[in-house]
């Protein structure tokens, strides 16, 4: 009875929870260097600048985080947090950059398949809902591993007063 218990419970395990434990695979663990990306994207307050990369955050905090896809409720609560507490991040030299699977004509953010690959945040067709903090010297300070996108902004804005 005990194998046949546990035999239909692992399936059933695997199935639901199956996106975590992809991600915490092949994601960056805290100490190591941040993956270097290259990323076509869009700022609002620099709108010239149409190419993004790691280097372009050195000296300062950086809270990378991936959402699955543009326009549902969860992607949207967590990209309104974190644009709620941008000046407390701001304050606390970090800078924010959100990464999904979508392309440039479904929103104004990153966008690269291939960097959520090296993040360890691609499950897909789309992006696992990841978030890593990465020191001012480039390496991975924390991460979070599929979250739930309440209150996550205010967790890492927890974090990273920690870190300072």
């Amino acid at each position: 009875m005990r194998n046949l218990v546990v035999s239909l419970l692992v399936p059933f395990i695997l199935l639901f929870n199956c996106n975590s434990a992809l991600s915490f695979d092949f994601a960056p663990e805290v100490g190591d260097i941040a993956p270097k990306f290259q990323l076509e994207g869009f700022n609002k307050n620099i709108k010239t600048k149409k190419t993004w990369e790691l280097s372009d955050f050195q000296g300062k905090w950086l809270v990378m985080y991936f959402y699955p896809k543009d326009f549902t409720a969860g992607c949207t609560l967590e990209a309104k947090g974190f644009s709620e507490l941008k000046k407390d991040f701001s304050k606390n030299n970090a800078e924010i950059v959100g990464i999904s699977a979508d392309n440039q004509d479904s929103h104004e953010s990153f966008c690269s398949e291939k960097s959520s690959d090296k993040y360890g945040s691609w499950i897909p067709p789309f992006s696992d809902r990841n978030t890593f903090l990465i020191s001012p010297v480039g390496k991975i300070s924390y991460r979070w591993i599929s979250v739930l996108p309440i209150n996550h902004a205010k967790e890492v804005l927890n974090v990273l007063k920690k870190k300072i």
